[in-house]
């Protein structure tokens, strides 16, 4: 496109001072050593933790370099290290390093070497794996774990160090029943049937090195249990889950994730519990077998067994975060009784003998994702057991049936009329569950006898903010590795301080708001809802598409990106809440929309609107990789190549496409928006590649033939819908523009999702192989975006017309500023931000408490914040500090 680069330096020239380019790879110092320090201050414990770290393009090649960890205090810590990320030069982009439990040292330090280098880079390990065609065997030095590869046990035996088995026969548990008996009409109900089902296993793996941390995977999903009761109906087998188990040298820990994917259906299948239970071996005599749960604020619940044999924490019959009730029996069939009770429980169990030690359990964010349980049953036999309940057996059994019946929308006319007046895109069939995911993490800690109670309320602390080790920030933005777009000005005037207060009142009141307006829940916990309703000091939990948020407008690269600035340890918590939710439960992971997502609605699933802009793989990018790699966000990523084909199956512009443009779902030709669309699937194919996974050549070439083919549409970004052949990625004009003479169709939502970080990373990526004509596209749309229409006219034949969120649009222009080194462009960007729409300079940037009648109970209220604006007035302030920060007036 010689002609468009011509006209773009033309116009824009280099006049005015020059805007001063960010890092570049050739001037980063040459540094093999980078530090790594704790996200909190030094934890008190740590059975083993895994972190990553980048490394600048170009520096480091995988066949001559290997990477130690060491500290201070130890030239050589027990490790091992591997790659999870290349450049596109096959140089090393990102590394994972594992550490052993044991010594916990202030801060610690990776090394790069050449692989001729006679130092260690291992440390000493007491870490051994053993993979038998019927069972894999895990042995850390404190406890060895047995997986069987069949049956429905998924953890045979814990075993400590002493020989004392402490756990056995480890296995997941559901229950399940047919309806539910609503309010009204219960005579013309029939009564519910009920199923139990166990853990049936497909599939069993261990890692490859195991030197510091060894990891099993084991898939399956859950077989129906035969009691003997003929009366009860067969049921298929269902609820596919994936659990990982992650063991570390030298630790007595057991880290677990467990994933679930809901594959029933939402009028017949009512989960009513979802645990993980285990038998404990007791042998002590009633007295000196304890029972422990953890309270609230390091307190523990401290009991003997003499005359238990039932016991369990109970989220309470009014179920919500905010309380628990502690209650225990002698027998089943007998009464229970009330122990105490109080607010947030700490999630925390132990079950075992004074001298034959026992099992302690834990679920993170127990109280945060109610309604949860911990079982403690048969204590007074030779074999008790300790249940997890990640869905409590307690509660109302889990209703996913739609909100509501269309209430007379009978056709997309009738759809399109409601979602002008309440922003609800609702459509048969769409408001469906299937395929959505929950993720949870839990733990195992084996012990040789009781555990003292402070100890079990430093796991308490652990459970729930689990050790992290973050690489130095500084080093992470020389590398460039998470694009060059982020990083906070050096030096700071008042104007720029400014910016930051406001982004953090931003992240703190949005903390805020999901303790005080009750974020949490099975499903809910993680997301933020979308907009407030001043009438009612209340956010629009039950007006269509006002609801949950589920990432419109990428809050989630906003809270990442801050985090990246900042280091603060809360604002990493709530972003990986973040994360974990969205990427499970607001997008498909079976069915015919899988890899999709869904927009905001009152349920998470319910909106009929399902996009790649929802489950866009860039808002779970830094996580994955900071984490060190972390197995299920690596999964979700990998889903997401293959998003494409849904498309083949929903059309999500089908409500409103112009009648002379007809969707045809030809693999060939699919009509993809070049924004929404492809930086979705573009991400994908980024984070394949570089990762060098199973199907990287493929993404590799899907990526460059789609850039190819934009930077050959006559408008190139402007042209809205291209056709694009899901075989080999070649991108060609729209229908309605078939010999590329050029068409406008401009949306102010197609850089909003993602498009601008992942070609900012991909230019980075690419370094100098960036094909040129790509480039000079993208920052062609990022200049006539916010120009004069007349220039608009000029150049595409006409005017983009009315458009919106220019505030979140002026990193655009900040980044061809940038690009171009154009002062008067950086003043042009400055301008959109402060003096267009989102967030004003005199916006209140502060709460009201509203107490009183007013509202149930007092809140601290922003009602000028809405979702929408905080994530693109926030991503605009970073980008514009990070590239023309200099010319902020």
């Amino acid at each position: 496109m010689p002609h468009l680069k011509f006209f773009l330096f033309t116009l824009l020239g280099f006049s005015g001072q020059a805007v001063s380019q960010l890092y570049s790879n050739s001037t980063i110092p040459e540094n093999r050593s980078v530090k790594i320090q704790w996200l909190d201050q030094k934890p008190a414990y740590n059975p083993g933790t895994t972190f990553g770290v980048p490394w600048p393009r170009g520096r480091y090649q995988a066949n001559d370099t290997i990477f130690a960890v060491s500290s201070e205090g130890n030239p050589s810590v027990a490790s091992e290290s591997w790659i999870t990320g290349y450049w596109s030069d096959s140089s090393v982009k990102w590394t994972a390093h594992a550490i052993a439990a044991g010594v916990t040292e202030e801060d610690y330090t990776v090394t790069a070497m050449s692989k001729n280098s006679t130092r260690s880079t291992l440390g000493n390990t007491t870490l051994t794996a053993h993979n038998s065609p019927d069972i894999i065997e895990i042995d850390t030095g404190k406890i060895a774990v047995a997986f069987p590869k069949t049956g429905n046990v998924l953890v045979k035996q814990i075993k400590t160090s002493s020989g004392q088995v402490v756990g056995q026969d480890g296995k997941l548990i559901l229950r399940s029943q047919s309806s539910v008996l609503d309010d009204e009409d219960k005579q013309d109900q029939s009564a519910p049937e009920y199923f139990n089902f166990e853990s049936k296993i497909n599939n069993v793996t261990v890692s490859k090195d195991n030197t510091a941390r060894a990891l099993v995977t084991v898939r399956g999903d859950q077989r129906q249990v035969q009691d003997g009761n003929s009366s009860v109906s067969a049921h298929k087998d269902w609820l596919p889950f994936v659990v990982r188990f992650y063991l570390y040298s030298n630790s007595e820990s057991i880290r677990i994730v467990h994933s679930l994917i809901y594959d029933g259906v939402p009028k017949s299948d009512f989960v009513r519990g979802i645990g993980l239970r285990f038998d404990v071996p007791l042998e002590d005599e009633f007295y000196d077998r304890h029972i422990r749960i953890a309270g609230v604020d390091g307190g523990v619940l401290n009991e003997a067994v003499q005359g238990i044999t039932g016991l369990r924490r109970d989220p309470g019959q009014a179920l919500s975060s905010d309380g628990f009730t502690l209650k225990k029996r002698t027998k089943a069939g007998q009464s229970w009784i009330n122990i105490t009770g109080s607010t947030q429980a700490g999630g925390l169990a132990y079950l075992g003998g004074a001298t034959k030690g026992g099992l302690t359990v834990g679920l993170r964010n127990f109280w945060k994702q109610y309604p949860s349980q911990l079982d403690i049953s048969n204590a007074a036999t030779d074999v008790g057991s300790i249940t997890v309940w990640l869905y409590s057996p307690a509660a109302q059994p889990l209703d996913i049936r739609p909100y509501h019946d269309g209430l007379g929308e009978t056709d997309y006319a009738d759809q399109l009329d409601v979602l002008e007046i309440t922003y609800e895109d609702w459509e048969g069939g769409y408001d469906s569950p299937y395929g959505i995911a929950k993720t949870s993490e839990l733990f195992l800690f084996g012990f040789d006898s009781t555990p003292e109670s402070d100890s079990l309320a430093t796991l308490t602390d652990y459970i729930n903010s689990p050790s992290v080790l973050i690489a130095d920030r500084d080093h992470i933005a020389h590398s460039e590795a998470l694009g060059t777009y982020w990083q906070r000005p050096k030096n700071s005037s008042a104007s720029a301080q400014s910016l930051e207060d406001h982004l953090d009142f931003l992240t703190d009141f949005y903390q805020g708001q999901v303790s005080q307006r009750k974020w949490y829940g099975f499903w809910d916990h993680g997301d933020v809802m979308h907009t407030y309703d001043v009438d009612r000091h209340e956010w629009r939990y039950d007006v269509g598409g006002y609801a949950w948020d589920n990432s419109e407008l990428s809050p989630n690269l906003f809270f990442w990106n801050q985090f990246l600035r900042t280091g603060q340890a809360d604002l990493y918590r709530f972003a990986e809440a973040h994360t974990r939710h969205t990427g499970e439960t607001d997008v498909y992971h079976l069915g015919p929309w899988k890899g999709l997502g869904t927009r905001h609605g009152i349920n998470h699933w319910s909106d009929s609107s399902k996009q790649i802009r929802i489950s866009q793989p860039q808002y779970r990018k830094v996580f994955y990789y900071l984490i060190g790699g972390d197995e299920r966000t690596g999964d979700l990523l990998t889903e997401i190549l293959d998003a494409e084909k849904a498309f083949l199956v929903v059309d999500p512009r089908r409500k409103v496409r112009a009648a002379n443009i007809t969707y045809v779902a030809d693999p060939k030709a699919l009509l993809i928006d070049v924004g929404l669309d492809w930086s979705g699937q573009a991400a994908a194919w980024l984070i394949e590649w570089e990762r060098r996974g199973p199907r990287w050549q493929e993404a590799k070439s899907k990526l460059l033939e789609t850039m190819k083919g934009i930077a050959k549409l006559k408008n190139v970004f402007v042209t809205g819908e291209a056709l694009y052949n899901l075989y080999n990625g070649t991108i060609s004009p729209p229908s309605q523009d078939p010999d590329n003479k050029g068409v406008v169709a401009v949306s102010h939502l197609t850089a909003v999702f993602g498009l601008v970080e992942v070609i900012a990373e991909l230019t980075t990526h690419f370094g100098d192989a960036l094909p040129a004509d790509f480039e000079q596209a993208w920052l062609d749309y990022c200049y006539y975006f916010g120009a004069k229409q007349a220039e608009q006219k000029a150049r595409d034949g006409e005017a983009f017309g009315k458009l919106n969120l220019y505030q979140g649009h002026s990193r655009l222009t900040a980044y061809a500023a940038n690009k171009l080194h154009n002062a008067t462009l950086a003043a042009r960007a400055w301008n959109e931000f402060h003096n267009t729409d989102g967030f004003k300079a005199d916006a209140p940037w502060r709460t009201e408490r509203i107490e009183g009648s007013k509202v149930l109970s007092p809140v601290d209220e922003a009602a000028w914040v809405s979702t929408n604006d905080v994530g693109q007035y926030g991503l605009a302030a970073i980008k514009n500090l990070a590239l023309i920060g200099e010319y902020l007036p």
